[in-house]
């Protein structure tokens, strides 16, 4: 992923809104990245191009060596169901579907339907163990905690078996224990199957669970560098007392 000279500029009547002002950064493949900045500062923007859901007013993104801005809209569709996985704050499931059948929801925008729905159950199902979650599968949103919900939100992100995976404030609405739950089910992603992380987070203590720190300020970078201190997910939840039993709605 390279960026150069990006700018995005947004117009609010007679006002425009710089959101972005010449960024250039590269990202490599297997890299864990925590982006930070103030509320403004341009994160967001930032990822919304990175994740081709939005492009930029100048400026060149290249994902894979390809110009991003050269590509169809029915090709970036396809790169953002296949390639890159998104994970939000607000964890965006659908109230009335399971955990199952919201995980298997981007397997069934795949335009060349591939997938019977035996398939799907299977790759769901393992995309549900991967985050701790295999046996509440058929349990609705309702019935999980917002932790639970989170990882539901993470395994759905997984089910294409995405390159990239982009997080936008995924711990805004956890406590401590299950934001650093969900930070060490990153970092295993990360490490043991090497996809590649771009999270972005307004918390400096969650910033310090990757391995490279970039800061925006006023649409600019500026500062990108290595976590000198990172912090070890399954280390601290080592160290922590037990966690009290999840409380699931069955009515």
């Amino acid at each position: 992923m390279s960026v150069r000279d990006l700018t995005k500029t947004y117009r609010m009547g007679d006002h425009e809104v710089r959101a972005l002002r010449g960024v250039s950064l590269e990202i490599n493949e297997g890299e864990f990245v925590a982006v930070t900045g103030p509320s403004g500062s341009g994160k967001s923007t930032f990822m919304h191009i990175a994740g081709c859901l939005d492009r930029p007013t100048s400026g060149v993104y290249e994902l894979d060596g390809k110009d991003v801005a050269q590509l169809s809209k029915d090709e970036l569709a396809r790169v953002r169901n296949q390639k890159i996985g998104f994970v939000f704050q607000g964890f965006n499931l659908l109230s009335r579907t399971s955990a199952l059948d919201n995980v298997e929801l981007p397997l069934l925008y795949r335009n060349e339907n591939s997938f019977r729905a035996g398939e799907r159950h299977k790759r769901a199902l393992a995309a549900l163990d991967s985050v701790g979650l295999g046996q509440r599968y058929h349990h609705m949103p309702n019935q999980l905690s917002g932790g639970q919900q989170q990882r539901v939100a993470i395994a759905r992100a997984l089910i294409n078996e995405p390159s990239i995976l982009l997080a936008d404030e995924p711990t805004g609405n956890l406590d401590t224990r299950t934001s650093i739950e969900v930070m060490g089910i990153f970092q295993k992603l990360n490490k043991e199957k090497g996809i590649t992380v771009l999270l972005i987070t307004h918390e400096a203590d969650i910033a310090e669970y990757g391995t490279r720190l970039i800061r925006f300020r006023d649409g600019r970078v500026v500062a990108d560098q290595p976590v000198l201190h990172r912090r070890n997910a399954a280390d601290e939840l080592a160290a922590l007392p037990p966690p009290e039993p999840d409380q699931v709605v069955t009515a």
